[in-house]
């Protein structure tokens, strides 16, 4: 009898040692509160996690506990062996030397002169065992990581988390539920069928903080009677609902404010659609030290603060040759449109 996938996920893990978690390049709040949820998690049962991401992190989840092992870059994934066949010849002595621009070995072998015959280059097995990633609808989403280390993804199984329609299963191991509010519903929801014990309060607050994030504190049409359930499971562990509310939607840092008002200076209104838009430039984020990341509670902000509106826009440079535009729509039905005009990607109510 085949396995179902909560059995196939505990099977995975048990058999790893070295854990690669990974979020989108620019995560939100959802990716880093189950990724946060699951590092502490793994670290605790005697796992050796790491977590990846290419982008910056929104100051606002500056509350929750930071993992120790955070890269922006895979390096030292992978060894390159340089093997000698010494069923002829032995080796006696091993030097090496660098230089400016160098590294030399010096081999000597118990008789005559070394045969280059008797040398191969091999690439060893990967440092990781186990992918995991989160809130990924296809690997591209994974930014620098996947391009610079694509071998990595092929050779490693990968345990695949994510609640969007748009997933391409990509995984080994696929745990995608369209019906769930946010990535860390899901998680709850394994790590509570698989290892109930595991539920502590500091995985519990990183879970809640993924769900409120992503459900906009249950306002979201993606709330579900299973999503507060999940919610009230995470609170009986220990999760601090009130304290992550202050955090995410009452108290803003200093440059959060200052990008604000930054925005609130450009903002525009298209009167007849209804649309409410900003253009900023790189300056902005440098003014006020911030990342594009950064605009989400903003564009949270403009919708509760000006009901009339049914679109907010927030326009970047994300390069000298390209724009991106972070969008909110009042209904998941504009913004499902929006999405297929524009051929973007919907994250968190966010396009």
């Amino acid at each position: 009898m085949s396995l179902d996938p909560q059995q196939q996920f505990k099977n995975f893990l048990e058999k790893s040692k070295e854990i690669l978690i990974l979020l989108p390049q620019n995560p939100q709040g959802d990716a880093i509160g189950s990724a946060w949820a699951f590092y502490f998690f793994l670290k605790k049962r005697g796992f050796s996690p790491t977590i990846g991401l290419s982008g910056e992190l929104p100051l606002k989840f500056s509350f929750l506990p930071k993992p120790e092992k955070i890269v922006k870059e895979i390096s030292g994934a992978r060894d390159f062996v340089l093997s000698f066949d010494t069923s002829r010849n032995k080796i006696i002595r091993l030097k090496t030397e660098e230089k400016e621009d160098q590294y030399n070995i010096y081999i000597t072998p118990e008789k005559g002169s070394v045969d280059p015959r008797d040398f191969s280059f091999i690439l060893a097995k990967f440092k990781y065992d186990l992918i995991i990633t989160l809130g990924c609808s296809d690997l591209e989403k994974l930014g620098k990581i996947y391009e610079t280390n694509s071998d990595l993804f092929f050779e490693v199984p990968i345990i695949n988390i994510d609640r969007q329609s748009s997933n391409e299963n990509f995984g080994q191991i696929n745990l995608v539920d369209v019906t769930a509010s946010s990535t860390s519903e899901i998680v709850s929801l394994t790590l509570e069928q698989s290892y109930p014990e595991a539920l502590d309060e500091e995985v519990a607050n990183c879970l809640l903080t993924g769900i409120i994030s992503a459900t906009n504190s249950f306002q979201e049409n993606s709330t579900t009677p299973k999503t507060l359930l999940s919610a009230a499971n995470l609170m009986d562990k220990g999760a601090k609902q009130q304290e992550i509310i202050r955090w995410l939607y009452k108290t803003q840092s200093f440059n959060i404010l200052k990008l604000w008002g930054r925005v609130m200076a450009k903002l525009k209104l298209e009167e007849s659609a209804k649309l409410v838009w900003a253009e900023l430039t790189i300056e902005d984020f440098v003014y006020s030290r911030t990342h594009p990341e950064d605009l989400q509670a903003i564009l949270e902000k403009l919708k509760e603060n000006y009901s009339e509106g049914k679109t907010f826009l927030c326009l970047f440079n994300n390069t000298p040759e390209s724009t991106v535009a972070l969008v909110k729509a009042s209904s998941p039905e504009l913004l499902k449109k929006l999405a297929e005009f524009f051929s973007g990607e919907i994250r968190q109510e966010i396009l």
